[in-house]
C-alpha cells in the first residue's frame, strides 16, 4: 500500500504548516450522484468523483457509494484504493433516467441498509486496526442516513472512532432535512461562504471547505482538439452554455443577451447543452419571441468529432446539441468560444467557472458562491438578471479582444489556487475542530 501523505503536505509550503492534523486513513463517500453517466447530472457528480480520486492519490482507502447505473457492476475496484459501490441498483433498474429517479424509494433504501454497512462493515472493523474513519455524506437526500449512521455508532459504543460530515452543495430538499437531529448527530460543511449563510438562515452554524479541481486539468484543452473546434467556429462570435435547464441558472439572461447582441449587429451564436428538464421549454419559447431561431444536433454516442462536424454546419443563433460532451471536447469548446456563460443567479460555488479557466476560456459568473470570481480581472460577473447588463459585458468583450486574452491569462493563474489538494488541506486543518466539538 502506498504511504499516506497529508493534504497539508501536498498543498502548503514547509515553512507556513502549523501542526498538521492527520487526515483519517478510511474515507467513505456517500453521494447520489457519482462518476456513471447515470448519475452524473450536475456539479455534485463531479465533485464526489474528483474528490474521491484526490483522497485516493495522498494514500487514503476509498469507498464512493453513490446511486450508479444499474447495469454495471455493484462493486468495481480502481487503480490505487479506491472502490466503487453502486447502491440501491435494484430500484435504480426499475427507474432508467437517472440517479434521482424513484428518489423517494432510494432514500428508504439507503436508510435503511447504509448505516449498519458503514459502521459495521467499515468503522467497526477500522477501529479494530487502531484507525479512524471519516464519513462524508453529501446533499439532503443523505442526511437521514447521517443521522441513522450517528445512532447506530451510538448503540455498537464506536462513535468515537470516526468523523461525520454531512456537507451542504445546495438548497435543495432542505424543507425535508430535520437540521436539529443533524446538527447532533453530524458536523455540518459547506462548499462556499454563500452556502453557510444560506444554512445560517435556517439557525444551522457550519465550516466552510471549497470544492477543487484535478491537477491534471491545469494543463488547459487538448490542442488538437481545440484547433478542430476552433476552425469549426470559423471565427464567428461564439457563447458557450452548458447547465441544467433551470431558473437558478439564468437562461433567459443568456437568450436576452444574446437577442440583445443581434439587435447591435452582433451576429453571435450561442451554443448550449443542458438535460431533459421541462423548464428547456420555457427557455426555447423565449428564444422564439426574441426571434432567434433553435438548431438542433443530436446523435448517440461519445464521439467528440460528430460534435465538433456538427458545429460546423450549423447556422442557427442558438445551437442546441443533444449529445454526451467527453470532457476533451467540452474544454476544447470552452477553450475556442469567446465565453462560456456560467451566469447563474444562485451558485453554491461554481465548479464551471473553475473548470472554463482551466481550460483556458473566458467565464461569466453570477454573484452568488463564485468567491474565486474578480470582476474584468480573471472572470465576467453579472450582478442582474438582466440581459442588458450581460450583453453590455460581451460587447466590451468582443470589442477589445485584449481584455478577454488578459483575463484568460488571470484564470490560469487563479484556478492553480483552487485545486484539491488545497481543499483537502482545509480540511486537514479543521478535522482536528470537528471531532472535538463532536465528542
Amino acid at each position: 500500500m502506498k504511504k499516506k501523505k497529508t493534504a497539508a503536505a501536498a498543498a502548503v509550503a514547509p515553512e507556513s504548516r502549523v501542526s498538521p492534523v492527520e487526515l483519517p486513513h478510511r474515507i467513505v463517500l456517500l453521494s447520489f450522484e457519482g462518476p456513471d453517466r447515470y448519475s452524473s447530472i450536475g456539479g455534485l457528480g463531479t465533485r464526489v468523483t474528483q474528490l474521491a480520486n484526490a483522497f485516493d492519490a495522498i494514500g487514503s482507502v476509498v469507498d464512493l457509494i453513490f446511486v450508479g447505473d444499474p447495469a454495471s457492476a455493484a462493486v468495481e475496484k480502481k487503480d490505487g484504493n479506491l472502490t466503487l459501490r453502486r447502491w440501491s441498483q435494484w430500484i435504480s433498474a426499475h427507474h432508467p433516467r437517472n440517479c434521482y429517479d424513484g428518489e423517494n424509494e432510494k432514500i428508504a433504501d439507503w436508510e435503511s441498509s447504509l448505516p449498519s454497512y458503514v459502521v459495521d462493515q467499515i468503522v467497526v472493523p477500522t477501529a479494530a486496526s487502531g484507525e479512524r474513519t471519516l464519513v462524508i455524506c453529501e446533499e439532503w437526500q443523505t442526511s437521514g442516513v447521517a443521522i441513522a449512521i450517528d445512532q447506530l455508532a451510538r448503540l455498537r459504543g464506536v462513535r468515537n472512532a470516526f468523523t461525520l460530515i454531512w456537507n451542504a452543495n445546495n438548497t435543495y430538499g432542505w424543507e425535508r432535512v430535520d437540521f436539529g437531529a443533524l446538527r447532533a448527530a453530524a458536523a455540518i460543511t459547506a462548499v462556499s461562504k454563500y452556502m453557510k449563510f444560506e444554512l445560517a438562515r435556517y439557525g444551522v452554524p457550519s465550516l466552510v471547505i471549497p470544492n477543487g479541481i484535478e491537477n491534471r486539468l491545469l494543463s488547459g484543452a487538448d490542442p488538437r482538439l481545440l484547433a478542430e473546434m476552433k476552425q469549426a467556429l470559423a471565427g464567428r462570435p461564439t457563447l458557450v452554455k452548458v447547465a441544467r435547464f433551470d431558473p437558478d441558472k439564468n437562461w433567459l439572461q443568456a437568450v436576452d443577451a444574446l437577442a440583445e447582441l443581434h439587435a447591435t449587429g452582433i451576429n453571435a451564436r450561442m451554443i448550449v447543452r443542458g438535460g431533459r428538464d421541462p423548464y428547456a421549454d420555457v427557455v426555447f419559447a423565449r428564444a422564439h419571441e426574441r426571434g432567434l431561431n433553435v438548431e438542433r444536433i443530436g446523435y448517440e454516442g461519445s464521439d467528440g468529432h460528430k460534435v465538433i462536424d456538427g458545429i460546423a454546419l450549423a447556422d442557427g443563433p442558438i445551437v442546441h446539441l443533444r449529445a454526451f460532451l467527453d470532457e476533451g471536447t467540452l474544454f476544447a469548446l470552452y477553450a475556442a468560444a469567446d465565453a462560456v456563460l456560467a451566469n447563474s443567479g444562485k451558485e453554491p460555488f461554481g465548479l464551471v467557472g473553475l473548470e472554463v479557466m482551466a481550460a483556458g476560456g473566458v467565464a461569466v459568473c453570477g454573484a452568488t458562491g463564485e468567491e474565486y470570481a474578480e470582476p474584468f480581472v480573471n472572470a465576467i460577473v453579472c450582478d442582474t438578471s438582466d440581459g442588458r447588463e450581460l450583453a453590455t459585458y460581451l460587447r466590451a468583450l468582443f470589442a477589445n479582444p485584449g481584455i478577454a486574452e488578459e483575463m484568460r491569462r488571470a484564470g490560469s493563474e487563479t484556478v492553480g489556487r483552487y485545486t484539491w489538494g488545497h481543499a483537502l488541506a482545509a480540511l486537514e486543518r479543521k478535522i482536528g475542530y470537528i471531532d472535538a466539538v463532536m465528542s
